[in-house]
């Protein structure tokens, strides 16, 4: 997997929240444009728990003529998230005390350690303003917490997550992790290569893909078709699809690894209460929820917003669910740019 895609070694020492430290660490990165001389015009996207460094692919739209993002004047860049198999240092990656890959020995990571793992790129670079920056899903975690934790965030738009990840989510996540673990081929995460838990990550993936639609799109998408050839719904058809594209390119100890960063997600932790957290965070945030999400309903935005001093909601209307933020870019694209255009100087 390439992409246009760029790893880069950096001879900097990383320590996780857990307490592991790493002498070195890949990380895996795309941008477009180009830095101006102030090193201030950066545009940063943080990508989901499945996503990698070529935003181009999967948030296309925003591209797009009319887009919120323009190489001609920003420096946009995507870095891929410490624990993943795109690239960046993560379970794949060879463990140098054992010279082996990582898989399950590969330390516990948290959201915050997404950030300070991508400020080593930063810093590396010596960026120093970002303009926005913005995510949905594990993005949005990821956004929220640059914008608390980097003095270099101007602004941050938050998609589709609120102000700590919900039992409800936990369970899920949970729920697919268990499919995982049942695999027989998963051997506590220390799995043949060759032979990994294709079954389970499947599993796991046509439990998420539910959870990211809504009835209502699967009634208009598949009502009670049968397949042709299958001789099966045409839901179980595209559940069984979904699952096996992703086994094709994704790594089951990454999924466990990632989806229980998630987990972690709590704005609070460690810092006093959500209303103080939030309450001193003194930046423009742009809060977007999708009124069909049901993995992170829209009342979890609104209660972010509620705690920002300078947010904007914008709750939309979609039939797609929390995969909105995905696919409505022509919705986003407008409110990103009445937000960005709002305080940015040109």
């Amino acid at each position: 997997m390439n992409k246009g895609i760029t790893i880069t070694t950096l001879n900097k020492s990383w320590t996780t929240e857990s307490g592991y430290t790493f002498p070195s660490v890949d990380i895996a990165w795309k941008s477009w444009g180009t830095l101006n001389a102030e090193r201030d015009n950066v545009i940063l996207i943080c990508h989901a728990l499945t996503g990698h460094a070529a935003a181009d692919e999967w948030f296309s739209g925003l591209f797009d003529e009319g887009g919120i993002l323009d190489p001609k004047k920003q420096f946009i860049l995507c870095i891929n998230v410490p624990g993943s198999c795109y690239g960046s240092t993560g379970p794949t990656s060879i463990n140098p005390k054992t010279g082996k890959a990582w898989q399950a020995d590969f330390p516990e990571i948290a959201i915050r350690d997404i950030v300070t793992f991508q400020q080593l790129l930063l810093d590396q670079w010596d960026i120093r303003g970002i303009e926005l920056a913005f995510g949905g899903s594990m993005g949005g975690m990821t956004a929220l917490e640059f914008a608390i934790m980097d003095e270099r965030i101007k602004s941050a738009a938050i998609f589709v997550v609120g102000k700590a990840h919900a039992p409800w989510a936990i369970g899920i996540s949970q729920a697919q992790r268990l499919a995982i673990y049942a695999d027989e081929n998963w051997k506590e995460g220390f799995y043949d290569l060759e032979l990994p838990p294709a079954k389970g990550l499947a599993a796991a993936r046509a439990m998420a893909m539910i959870t990211y639609r809504t009835p209502k799109n699967y009634d208009q998408k598949f009502d009670r078709q049968i397949h042709p050839e299958k001789k099966i719904y045409q839901v179980e058809s595209y559940l069984n699809y979904q699952g096996q594209k992703l086994t094709e390119r994704f790594d089951a100890n990454t999924y466990i690894i990632l989806s229980k960063a998630m987990d972690s997600h709590d704005v609070s932790r460690g810092r006093g209460s959500f209303e103080e957290v939030l309450g001193d965070l003194n930046k423009p945030v742009l809060v977007v929820g999708f009124e069909s999400d049901r993995l992170y309903p829209i009342e979890e935005q609104r209660e972010l917003a509620a705690l920002l001093p300078h947010a904007q909601l914008a709750e939309l209307k979609s039939p797609y669910g929390h995969d909105a933020f995905l696919i409505e870019f022509e919705q986003l694209n407008e409110q990103l740019n009445i937000f960005y255009h709002s305080f940015i100087k040109k």
